[in-house]
């Protein structure tokens, strides 16, 4: 990711942080619109769910700069995936309900440069995911 891109996620994360409780409500709102068949793969509490993925979604985010170090994190995620169900097909849903969510939280500022450059960073983390799960399938 250039520089600028990175700056872009970086920036625009700040202001979904504040709203970071609605924006999970959103995002699984609209994944499970998108494709209901993903809906059992989360049995717990969607809440906790929800503060789960800013959390991680956050450390990313603040990583983007340095992922080297995050990527072995990263491949396990995606190793841990395969065992919740998760197959390659789903990053592009869970893609898409990204970017719609990320557009309904930031509205305006939600312009062409910062939705390319979000879905420059998701595809680039979820290539290091899909990798890790194809390896241990």
């Amino acid at each position: 990711m250039t520089p600028e891109n990175i700056a872009l996620v970086k920036t625009s994360w700040q202001q979904v942080l504040p709203i970071q409780k609605a924006a999970a409500e959103l995002f699984y709102g609209r994944l499970f619109e998108l494709d209901p068949s993903l809906r059992p793969l989360f049995r717990g509490d969607m809440a906790e769910q929800g503060r789960k993925l800013m959390t991680m979604i956050n450390t990313v985010v603040m990583s983007l700069d340095r992922l080297g170090p995050m990527l072995g994190a990263i491949e396990d995620l995606g190793r841990r995936h395969v065992a919740y169900g998760v197959t390659e097909a789903h990053y592009d849903t869970v893609g898409s309900a990204l970017i719609w969510t990320l557009g309904k939280g930031l509205g305006e500022q939600f312009t062409s440069a910062v939705q390319a450059a979000w879905a420059e960073a998701y595809t680039t983390l979820a290539s290091a995911m899909k990798q890790a799960a194809t390896a241990a399938a």
